[in-house]
C-alpha cells in the first residue's frame, strides 16, 4: 500500500507485547487513542492506527497532534486510496511487531479500566489462539434516529459470555478480537470482501476450525451507533458479500436463520415488490420496535435472497 507514517518518539525503542490495531475510514480515533493511554504502560503495548483513504488533512493533523505528545509507542498508516475493510486490518497485522495483536474499531471505548491487562493475562497464560471479549452499546441518549440500530445491536450482537460461549464462532466480531499472529499469519482476513459486512464472520468461521477461540467477558463499547437511514443502505448494498459469505461456508450458511429466511423468499415471485412497505415500517418511529426490526431484518432478507439467485 502507499501512504504516509507518522510515529511517536519512542516508537522504534519499544518492544511490545501486544499491538493494539486500529483501522478506520472517516471516523475519528482520537478519543480511543487517549482511552488507551490511561490503561497502558510504555512497554508491554504498541497502538497502530490505519486511516483507509480518508484523506481529511485536519484529522490527520488532529491525530498527528496526539501521537506526537504521546508517552506511549503509536505508529499511523495513511493511505491514500481507500481499501476496504480487510485490506486495511491484514496491514496492520504485517506491520504489527508483537506476537499478539487485539483489533478496536475506532469508534470503541472499553468498558473497564482493566481491559486491556485482562488480554495480557490470558496471552501469558497459553491456553488460546483467539479470543473474542464482547461488546456493549452506549445507553440511550437523544437522538432518536440511532434507536433502531442500538436495538438491533441489544438482541443480535450484545450477548451474554454464556450466549456466545455456546454459539462458538458465529458471534465473534473484529470490533474487539485479540488474535495471536500466528493465526493470521496463516488465515488473513478475506480481501476479497468489499464494502460493509461479513468479512469478519467469514474470517471467525474460517479459523475456528483450525484453531482454539475462547470467549470472555472483557467488553468494549461501541459508540457508532448508526442511523436508520445508513442501516438500510447497508443492509441493501452488502448482498454480494453475504453471498461469498455463502459460498465460502456452504456447510455453516443453512444453519444460519438469515439463509433460511432469504432462501424462502427467493422462491417467492416478485418479493421486491414489498421493500417500499418494508422501508416505510422501519423509519416509521412511533410503532412498537419489535415490528420495525422484524421489518429491517426482512428488508435484508429480501436484498440477500435476489444475490444469492
Amino acid at each position: 500500500m502507499t501512504g504516509q507514517t507518522f510515529e511517536s518518539a519512542i516508537w522504534r525503542k519499544s518492544s511490545p507485547r501486544l499491538s493494539v490495531l486500529i483501522p478506520f475510514f472517516r471516523d475519528d480515533a482520537s478519543d480511543l487513542i487517549s482511552e488507551l493511554e490511561h490503561q497502558l504502560d510504555q512497554d508491554s503495548v504498541e497502538i497502530l492506527i490505519h486511516d483507509d483513504g480518508t484523506r481529511d488533512q485536519p484529522l490527520t493533523a488532529k491525530i498527528e497532534s496526539l501521537i506526537a505528545k504521546s508517552p506511549l509507542a503509536i505508529r499511523l498508516f495513511s493511505a491514500t486510496e481507500n481499501q476496504g475493510r480487510s485490506a486495511a486490518r491484514n496491514a496492520l497485522q504485517l506491520a504489527a511487531r508483537s506476537d499478539w495483536v487485539l483489533f478496536l474499531d475506532a469508534d470503541m471505548r472499553p468498558a473497564q479500566t482493566d481491559f486491556l491487562r485482562n488480554y495480557l493475562d490470558l496471552i501469558s497464560q497459553g491456553q488460546a489462539d483467539i479470543i473474542f471479549g464482547g461488546f456493549h452499546v452506549e445507553a440511550q441518549k437523544a437522538d432518536k434516529d440511532r434507536d433502531l440500530h442500538r436495538a438491533l445491536s441489544d438482541v443480535s450482537d450484545c450477548l451474554s459470555l454464556a450466549e456466545r460461549q455456546a454459539a462458538g464462532a458465529q458471534f465473534v466480531a473484529s470490533s474487539n478480537l485479540c488474535v495471536s499472529k500466528q493465526v493470521l499469519e496463516t488465515e488473513p482476513f478475506d480481501d476479497g470482501f468489499s464494502g460493509w459486512g461479513w468479512e469478519d464472520s467469514e474470517w471467525a468461521a474460517r479459523v475456528s476450525k483450525r484453531f482454539t477461540l475462547i470467549h470472555i467477558d472483557n467488553p468494549a463499547i461501541h459508540l457508532g451507533l448508526e442511523t436508520t437511514e445508513t442501516l438500510l443502505r447497508r443492509f441493501a448494498t452488502s448482498g454480494q458479500n453475504y453471498k461469498r459469505f455463502v459460498t465460502l461456508h456452504p456447510d455453516l450458511a443453512p444453519q444460519l436463520a438469515l439463509y433460511r429466511i432469504s432462501s424462502k423468499l427467493g422462491r417467492v415471485p416478485g418479493q421486491k415488490l414489498m421493500r417500499p412497505a418494508l422501508k416505510a415500517l422501519v423509519k416509521a418511529a412511533a410503532i412498537p420496535m419489535k415490528i420495525r426490526l422484524n421489518a429491517l431484518k426482512l428488508w435484508r432478507a429480501s436484498h440477500y435472497a435476489e444475490a444469492l439467485r
